[in-house]
């Protein structure tokens, strides 16, 4: 990627605003905060309903990376006619010859360090909404114009990890509190979620920042470059330390190069030859698969069972199934789903399939008897149990304290197209309704949780509070009256507080009161003043943020 530079990553309308405050303005104090939670793709009832706070992480990356590493490499340390040059002809050439002078520019690069202070609250906090995460201001009066003006990459880099950090939370909670309904192992949810985001992310770059996020919360990853950022911005250390980890596993290009007539060998030899310990998973929905979870899972179920575990006592063949209804593959129909009898029992057509209700519930025992077809959908008794029933039907396995059913520990499942946190939501539901623990699938989160986001999914913003003009403090604030009330601001200096399990916040604060609290130095005048490491992080979130 080509050295960015930090002064052009802005809007362009902030290189005007240094020539538009009032004439004296000697501070800009702004805040970054989650304002609101109304566009946010998380659950509103149920076992783990959210409970209106954000994960704060990303933060420290951002400056390590960003305010330190960009400004320095793409502004600081080249000449400065030439840092000068590139930023004066960028403006020329898009906004017109002298438009924006560069005097303020010139001044930076003789300071020879960014003067801005961040203070922020402690990384893997759970902060409550319209509570501030950090905040912005100037060191040196004369470059007061530099708050606002970075506001577009502080909302940039930031609002993403965040915001991932706080959706793999939730799919957490919601996994602890399944485990616990089912009397499930609790240790397995690290594992639980695993990342498959990186492929549908918005490059290389994105994918890191917000698998490390995922990472916050969760052990299991596919995204290799989110344990590098880990090691690179947070102190970890995968020597010594369980950053992040994988399983082998197939892809469709493996499965369908051996043929469709030979998929059965292909299974074999891959559970046998090329894996004959540890855990494998192979993509089984390449041609049929409930034929995969059926057939060929019984024969293979010696083979299967036979496996020698590897050093950490795994021996597991993990199914992987990756397209149609997440929900319907892996639990299966209700009765209540199907067409049923007069008995009240789902009705089976002469070859033994069964007719799936319309959407309005209509449906009866005679349309099962006729032949199939007329626009009606038709299931197997594979499709009536779904993946989860068919592997216990051969494999068996244990029940929990809670009396629910977990898998034969050589087998299980895991489902990573278009989950969201409500479809894993029904299918562990679904699952407990059948008498399983939730432990028997692996979630494969991608795009549709870390994705399908923006900046409005939490309401995130930077916005201005405070300022002084020729020595005179003023309070700023937004309320506008065309607003529903999200975007209507905190006033004058900031304080954080923790009261009970929740943060709060004080607003119209004394300079010395604003020095107290919570919010604490995270970077000062080009420097990172404090810093967290990714076990540190995890463990303020395992206790509550």
């Amino acid at each position: 990627m080509t050295q960015l530079n930090p002064l052009t990553q802005i809007d362009f309308y902030k290189s005007g605003h240094i020539f538009q405050y009032p004439e004296g303005t000697e501070s800009v104090y702004s805040n970054f905060t989650a304002r609101s939670d109304r566009l946010a793709p998380v659950l509103r009832s149920g076992l783990a309903p959210f409970e209106g706070k954000v994960v704060f992480v990303g933060l420290q990356g951002f400056i390590k990376e960003f305010l330190i590493d960009t400004f320095n490499k793409g502004f600081f340390d080249i000449p400065k006619d030439r840092a000068v040059r590139q930023y004066q002809r960028r403006m020329d050439t898009a906004l017109g010859a002298g438009a924006v002078p560069v005097d303020h520019i010139a001044a930076l690069h003789d300071l020879g360090y960014l003067p801005i202070r961040v203070k922020a609250l402690p990384e893997g906090s759970r902060v409550d909404i319209k509570v501030p995460l950090f905040t912005v201001r100037e060191t040196r009066k004369e470059f007061a114009w530099l708050t606002n003006y970075l506001e577009t990459v502080f909302s940039s880099f930031n609002w993403k990890p965040i915001t991932v950090a706080t959706i793999a939370y939730e799919y957490r909670r919601l996994l602890e509190a399944y485990a616990d309904a089912t009397g499930a192992d609790a240790s397995f949810v690290d594992w639980q979620a695993h990342d498959f985001s990186a492929r549908g992310l918005s490059g290389p770059e994105d994918s890191m920042r917000a698998s490390f996020a995922h990472l916050v919360s969760f052990t299991g990853t596919d995204t290799v470059a989110a344990i590098d950022y880990a090691e690179a911005y947070y102190g970890a250390d995968a020597d010594k330390e369980l950053i992040g980890g994988s399983v082998p596993a197939t892809e469709h290009s493996v499965m369908s190069m051996g043929g469709q007539l030979d998929e059965l060998a292909t299974f074999r030899r891959l559970v046998t030859e090329v894996y004959p310990s540890g855990i494998v998973s192979i993509v089984s929905d390449t041609w049929d698969f409930w034929q995969v979870i059926t057939e060929y899972a019984l024969m293979l179920k010696a083979e299967i069972l036979e496996r020698r575990p590897n050093a950490l006592g795994q021996a597991k063949v993990v199914f992987r199934p990756d397209s149609g209804d997440p929900v319907k593959i892996l639990t299966g129909y209700a009765d209540h789903e199907l067409v049923c009898g007069v008995d009240g029992q789902p009705a089976r057509s002469a070859d033994g399939r069964y007719q799936v209700r319309s959407d309005d519930g209509a449906g009866t025992a005679l349309a099962a008897a006729l032949p199939q077809g007329r626009g009606a959908t038709w299931i197997t008794e594979a499709e009536r149990k779904g993946a989860v029933e068919c592997l216990w039907d051969i494999f068996g396995g244990t029940l929990t304290g809670k009396g629910f059913r977990v898998l034969n520990e050589r087998v299980g499942l895991i489902y990573g197209d278009s989950i969201t946190l409500k479809r894993a939501e029904l299918i562990l539901e679904r699952l407990r309704n059948k008498g399983f623990a939730s432990t028997n699938c692996v979630f494969g989160v991608g795009s549709y949780s870390y994705q399908y986001l923006t900046r409005d999914s939490f309401g995130m913003a930077m916005k201005a509070t405070w300022g002084k003009v020729k020595g005179k403090a003023r309070e700023l604030s937004k309320d506008p009256k065309t607003d529903n009330g999200v975007k209507k601001s905190a006033v004058g200096l900031l304080r954080v507080e923790r009261q009970g399990g929740d943060y709060v916040l004080f607003d119209r604060q004394t300079e010395a009161q604003e020095n107290q609290g919570l919010l604490q130095d995270a970077f000062v005048d080009g420097k990172l003043v404090r810093e967290h490491t990714l076990a540190q992080i995890r463990e303020r979130l395992r206790n509550g943020g």
